[in-house]
């Protein structure tokens, strides 16, 4: 081969050579041993410098990469070209703007013929992305096991089946330690009836959540959450699982499932939970051909215990009483809460009436126990209506409300009774149904009427007031009086509205009186308003009553409001403090029909009150009943005694009259003096007097 030739090989030989190391993914460099000049630089070494393949060869190895970083590799090299063999180290070499790098330097001797080193090879690689994957690795651990310490779920690692890790919250839940843990079979923690399930989980390495249980080192068993994933740690595939303590859920759930069912006071089924089982056994009573029974209790005058001694007192009743009732039952039989002071009890495997009867006196015996509330012993009792399935009824809507009825009418015998349904209270139940009806729409159609039965001096025969009565003008059955209709408009709370109305037009028409004159010349004119119980009891009535004087721009001076002993008695504690607050406002009050109810002398002494109204049943026997005269004389006396005004109602004879003003009697009012008429008809007799 010629030396041009030869000469041409190489050149082709040292360009295949640079291409190559131009390309290959790592920086090469060759340097001269003792002057530590640059030889050779691929692309990539020259470029990694800020120069190029052409303008790096001669520079010193200082000089490429700074005084500074040639003082710390020295070593290195020295021991390169010292020892004759390799040594490769790594250096973080950050970019210009702060993006972390590494490098991996290897420096190779080249010896000559003598095996002197002539030249240092340099190969150095670019590992960033290697070492910030590893930075990532670290640091998601580090993220893992800080959580895995610092949350409050379990956590468990287990690989094969066999615990490798476990946080401490996991190891508190079980009651092991992470010694006691670690190389166990994750199997042996599970409750005995949960391994089924949990097997056939691992078996198909599912990713999911589902609620099982685990079995605590003292046996207890505790119901919880796993959250299964798989993923890699340290290199290996493991099964994490998420461990939640659902105890505290799942008693939750069960309050709001048992909330959902029952009364939250008495923990008694509430109607729905009540009506759904009722169904149920009324379904079976039916296929079996059994007797059963539907007892609707309720309470009497409960609301005064509540106006009395307040609500948590009253609750306090309540809770006591659905005790009582539930000890007095059998397991199978129902008990349930409707609301208020109402109860339900469905009674279960009867032969007879006779059956249910002993059940009801043991309620009423039980009930009327006198309850401890507020440091005092108050006697409640109930009322009971009974309802015999399928004498009565085959639905349970139908059986309900016919106990119900037979509770009012068991309220109506005297209370602190029982009373079995009977078909003609299903039809008085629906008279009363519609007259309920009919006196709502007699309020919207202005049905009603006031009539005035005149009042007057005893001594001078003067007109001095007159008392409002209502009357109902029904379109088709005619004038009725409040006998035919006050006791559903009491049950229904129609009596609100019809009291309100009567109390406004009394007010109007005294209003009305002295605008045009009409009774001038006469005494003060009051016109007596009855009051119902519902409208007393009524939570601020004296407000009430303020209100229609205002709107109707009359004076208390010119009403009188009559009540009965029986509605004073009932709320003995709060009606002096009502009673005050109407006389305030200018208003007379009186005592109606007194002598036929329970007022003490001591609660007449304690009452704010300013006359009483003999009951025309001691007065229709005078003179000539002996005990009649007696009681009339002595409530007269005891009524002037105490400053009180006395009147007289159903005055009818002049012997009457005479009698009753030799007494003290001030004021008359009956068919002697005037019968009840119509407000126009009594202003035309006011006139013709």
């Amino acid at each position: 081969m010629s030396a041009a030739d030869e000469l041409a090989q190489r050149s082709t030989e040292a360009a295949r050579f640079k291409l190559l190391a131009d390309y290959v993914p790592a920086w090469i460099a060759l340097y001269e041993a003792k002057t530590q000049a640059c030889l050779f630089a691929n692309r990539g070494y020259a470029e990694a410098f800020g120069l190029t393949e052409q303008s790096i060869v001669g520079l010193t190895f200082a000089q490429i990469i700074g005084a500074e970083a040639a003082a710390l590799i020295q070593p290195s090299v020295d021991r390169v070209l010292a020892e004759r063999r390799a040594v490769s180290y790594e250096r973080e070499l950050p970019e210009a703007d702060g993006t972390p790098r590494w490098i991996e330097v290897h420096l190779i001797p080249q010896l000559g013929a003598n095996g002197e080193p002539v030249a240092s090879c340099v190969l150095i690689n670019d590992i960033t992305k290697f070492r910030l994957a590893e930075r990532a690795v670290r640091e998601s651990e580090s993220r893992l096991d800080k959580f895995m310490q610092a949350t409050v779920e379990g956590i468990l690692f287990h690989k094969d089946g066999i615990t490798t890790d476990v946080n401490p919250p996991c190891c508190e839940l079980v009651g092991y330690t992470l010694q006691e843990m670690v190389g166990r079979h994750v199997l042996s923690f599970i409750a005995p009836d949960e391994l089924p399930k949990v097997k056939e989980v691992m078996r198909l390495g599912r990713e999911l959540r589902y609620e099982t249980a685990v079995s605590h080192k003292d046996g207890t068993r505790i119901p919880v959450e796993f959250i299964v994933r798989t993923l890699e740690r340290d290199g290996e595939k493991l099964r994490m699982t998420i461990v939640r303590d659902i105890r505290d859920r799942l008693e939750s759930e069960a309050r709001i499932q048992h909330l959902a069912h029952h009364d939250a006071l008495t923990g008694l089924l509430n109607r729905a939970a009540f009506m759904e089982r009722m169904a149920l056994l009324l379904k079976r009573a039916e296929r079996k051909g059994e007797m059963l029974a539907l007892l609707f209790v309720d309470l009497d005058n409960f609301k005064r215990v509540n106006d009395s001694l307040g609500h948590l007192e009253g609750d306090q009743v309540l809770t006591t009483v659905s005790e009582r009732l539930v000890g007095a039952l059998r397991g199978s039989d129902l008990v349930g809460r409707f609301g208020g002071d109402e109860f339900v009890v469905l009674l279960s495997d009867l032969e007879s009436r006779a059956d249910i009867v002993v059940v009801l006196e043991a309620l009423l015996s039980v009930v009327e126990v006198p309850v401890k509330a507020d440091g005092r012993s108050l006697s409640v009792t109930p009322s009971i209506g009974v309802a015999v399935f399928p004498e009565h009824g085959r639905q349970a809507h139908e059986l309900i409300q016919h106990a119900d009825t037979a509770m009012y009418r068991a309220k109506a015998r005297g209370r602190a009774t029982y009373q079995f349904f009977e078909p003609a209270l299903a039809e008085t139940a629906y008279a009363d149904l519609v007259l309920e009806s009919e006196l709502a729409q007699g309020l919207t159609r202005n049905e009603f009427e006031l009539y005035l039965q005149p009042q007057v001096e005893a001594n001078t025969g003067q007109l001095s007031g007159a008392e409002a009565l209502l009357r109902w003008r029904h379109p088709e059955r005619g004038l009725l009086s409040p006998d035919r209709f006050i006791f559903v408009a009491e049950r229904h709370r129609l009596m609100l509205a019809l009291g309100e109305w009567v109390l406004r037009e009394a007010a109007q028409t005294a209003r009305r009186w002295r605008e045009e004159g009409l009774i001038q010349g006469h005494g003060p004119m009051r016109i007596a308003v009855n009051l119902s119980r519902m409208q007393f009891n009524l939570d601020g009535f004296a407000d009430t009553v303020k209100r229609v004087l205002h709107e109707v721009g009359a004076q208390g001076q010119w009403l009188e409001l009559e009540l009965t002993e029986r509605m004073l008695i009932e709320d003995i504690e709060h009606a002096p403090t009502t009673l005050a607050a109407l006389r305030a406002q200018g208003l007379t009050v009186s005592v109606d029909d007194f002598g036929t109810g329970y007022t003490s002398l001591a609660h007449l002494t304690e009452l704010p009150l300013d006359k009483l109204k003999i009951d025309q049943s001691f007065v229709a026997r005078l003179p000539d009943d002996v005990g009649a005269q007696a009681i009339t004389r002595a409530i007269v006396q005891m009524a002037v005694g105490l400053g009180l005004a006395v009147t007289a109602e159903g005055v009818r004879t002049a012997a009457q009259w005479q009698l009753l003003a030799g007494w003290g009697c001030q004021q008359f009012q009956g068919d002697l003096v005037g019968s009840p008429m119509p407000v126009a008809e009594f202003e035309a007799w006011v006139k013709a007097r």
